[in-house]
């Protein structure tokens, strides 16, 4: 594995002015997704939805995430947990997809749990070592955070804090937006594409020119700030379109006027604008394959039925023409010839430089 560190270390320690890409084989590699899975992937925040996906006591939905079965749940006492989704007794899964209940109850020998996890019921269990106290669900690490909810992994996670994205994001007043559509699907490309791809503005105007190009051109795209474990641009829009809703109330004028696109790694991208909140969380499957959750998110009642559906619409044809390119990448990446390529200027792909320096920084010994 050593190979591979080496290469993002050399990557890593170019100059900021020249920059270069990972080659294909950080992207194809078997051998180094599974490294990248305990190094990189198990130690960070991953997105798992919206608050308001579970806006109810007992209200749950069940995720995947690299080979943990996770239970987001809203407890009686209205706080969101994650558990783990294995019965302490033979590991059955307890739940499926999403829905609404007072306890879970295991399908296999009807071990039954509270919403916080106890055991509360263990038909016939007369087992002199059978401690009921000690057989509650496993509670993973997870914070809220603009409306958001997410898990960390690993007991001695660092803790989840951005106070420059709070800044840069503060006035859209992201935790009071509404949502309005989940949707899932399995794209075939590796998990750092589409970190990648989504967090550049140089591809906006050759793959998006009907989707996108006329509000958020790449010519009029900027970086924004970045920090420890994230970074952002700005899809600006140009004078002359038409206003896109109010939005909050504190927000300036060049707040109203671009989309801010922020990436919290390893695995949430998302769009925030005056009235539009889009996010994809990332599911890494294997080293070419992933499952994207995303969810669009509306501000207060800016947005009538008509122009949300068009905007759902919109973001169906956009993430369908970045899964079609991903894709069709991915196909190539494996290829001897594909190595590192030069990154354009700082406005288009210095946000790929952030990333590539925060994996680099999980591989220095």
């Amino acid at each position: 594995m050593s190979s591979f560190s080496n290469i993002l270390r050399d990557i890593a320690s170019l100059p900021a002015d020249s920059p270069m890409s990972l080659p294909g084989s950080l992207y194809t590699s078997e051998e180094y997704f599974h490294n990248e899975v305990e190094i990189v992937l198990r130690n960070g925040w991953h997105c798992l939805g919206r608050v308001d996906e579970i806006p109810n006591s007992g209200d749950f939905f069940t995720a995947q995430l690299l080979n943990e079965p996770l239970l987001v749940v809203r407890q009686s006492d209205g706080k969101i947990i994650v558990l783990a989704n294995v019965c302490r007794h033979r590991g059955m899964p307890l739940a499926e997809g999403t829905g609404n209940t007072k306890r879970f109850i295991c399908s296999y020998h009807a071990w039954s749990y509270d919403l916080d996890g106890i055991l509360l019921r263990a038909p016939r269990m007369k087992n002199a070592g059978f401690e009921p106290k000690n057989c509650g669900l496993y509670k993973h690490n997870s914070h809220i955070w603009n409306g958001f909810i997410y898990v960390n992994l690993t007991s001695g996670n660092s803790p989840f804090k951005h106070p420059a994205l709070n800044d840069l994001l503060t006035n859209y007043e992201s935790e009071k937006f509404k949502l309005a559509h989940v949707a899932e699907e399995v794209w075939n490309t590796n998990w750092k594409c589409l970190v990648e791809n989504f967090m550049e503005g140089y591809h906006l105007s050759v793959v998006h020119p009907e989707t996108l190009h006329s509000y958020t051109p790449t010519g009029l795209a900027r970086k924004l700030v970045n920090g420890p474990g994230f970074t952002s641009y700005a899809a600006n829009y140009p004078k002359n379109i038409p206003q896109r809703g109010l939005g909050a109330p504190n927000l300036t004028e060049d707040e109203r006027l671009r989309s801010t696109l922020f990436s919290i790694f390893p695995t949430q991208v998302a769009s925030q604008a005056a009235s539009l909140l889009v996010s994809l969380s990332i599911f890494p499957l294997n080293a070419g394959q992933i499952k994207v959750k995303w969810t669009l998110s509306t501000y207060g009642n800016d947005l009538d039925e008509k122009t949300i559906a068009n905007r759902i619409a919109l973001w169906e044809k956009v993430n369908q023409e970045d899964r079609e390119k991903l894709e069709r990448m991915q196909s190539a990446l494996s290829s001897y010839h594909a190595g590192s390529g030069p990154l354009a200027e700082e406005d288009y792909e210095g946000t790929i430089r952030d990333f590539q320096l925060w994996l680099a920084a999980h591989y220095q010994t």
